[in-house]
């Protein structure tokens, strides 16, 4: 049995038939394991939901901000874009149950052998593994409960940008959604910058750092992450960043964990 990670999806599910077929992927025997973002932009939202939800406990997703705006846009909440390509997803007769599954998945999620954690966008650094537990599920909870319409239509906004414990009811929420699922760069005190969604290196000065770059509390496994394509990958000691910007007519990466072998798909141009 391999265990394979892979980035954003964003409804490109050809492109990912293709890499799982490369890399040898067998779901009677594998596991996958994605970053979330599993839909939009790309023309197969729908199809990418029924493979991953097909996979039963083969598969393990964790919710990306895109994910969470699907949600919002089914109930109403928010507005569905075309550039989103839902509609086909929305239309769709097992929409519901597809789409109460995805409620259903995690902000986090760690492995039961191997030494990962995943999260959409990261992990913020005032957090070590049990804090950041502890903050996945307070969320997950109340998006699987009879509160999950309140908090999608008051998770959108980008304040607070700081943690504190004493955060409460939806300011509290908002800050650990936008730090799983929007975070990509932090200012040097540990505030999130939910503005600027360039690479590091286009960067010309030094306010801005990114999350993984800060001082940070003990994790003690390495950090699994996409999100960010415009870093193209990214790896360390600590983290690895897989989003290599498949949507955008870059690539999809897939690594096989027991290995380190990673395998990289060249994709059309999508969104």
């Amino acid at each position: 049995m391999s265990t394979y990670l892979v980035g954003d999806i964003q409804g490109c599910f050809d492109d990912l038939t293709q890499l799982l077929d490369q890399a040898g992927f067998n779901p009677a025997r594998d596991e996958l394991w994605l970053t979330g973002d599993l839909v939009a932009r790309g023309p197969q939202s729908l199809e990418t939901l029924r493979f991953v939800k097909s996979l039963g406990d083969r598969a393990t997703t964790v919710l990306g901000n895109h994910d969470l705006h699907l949600l919002a846009v089914a109930e109403g909440i928010a507005k569905n874009k075309p550039k989103d390509k839902l509609q086909p997803l929305l239309d769709a007769p097992d929409r519901d149950e597809l789409l109460h599954w995805l409620r259903h998945q995690p902000l986090l999620a760690e492995h039961p052998h191997h030494d990962f954690v995943m999260s959409h966008a990261g992990i913020p650094p005032q957090w070590d593994l049990s804090q950041s537990r502890d903050a996945a599920r307070e969320v997950e909870q109340c998006l699987q409960s009879d509160r999950y319409l309140w908090l999608l239509e008051n998770m959108y906004g980008n304040g607070p940008d700081t943690w504190q414990p004493t955060l409460h009811g939806i300011e509290r929420y908002r800050y650990i959604i936008n730090a799983f699922t929007r975070m990509r760069f932090c200012y040097p005190d540990g505030r999130l910058d939910m503005a600027c969604k360039l690479a590091p290196v286009q960067i010309d000065h030094h306010e801005l750092l990114p999350w993984f770059s800060l001082p940070r509390q003990a994790i003690g496994k390495t950090m699994i992450f996409g999100h960010w394509a415009a870093l193209m990958g990214h790896q360390d000691e600590q983290v690895i960043g897989l989003d290599t910007g498949c949507v955008w007519g870059n690539s999809l990466t897939l690594l096989r964990w027991d290995d380190g072998a990673q395998f990289s798909h060249a994709c059309p141009v999508h969104a």
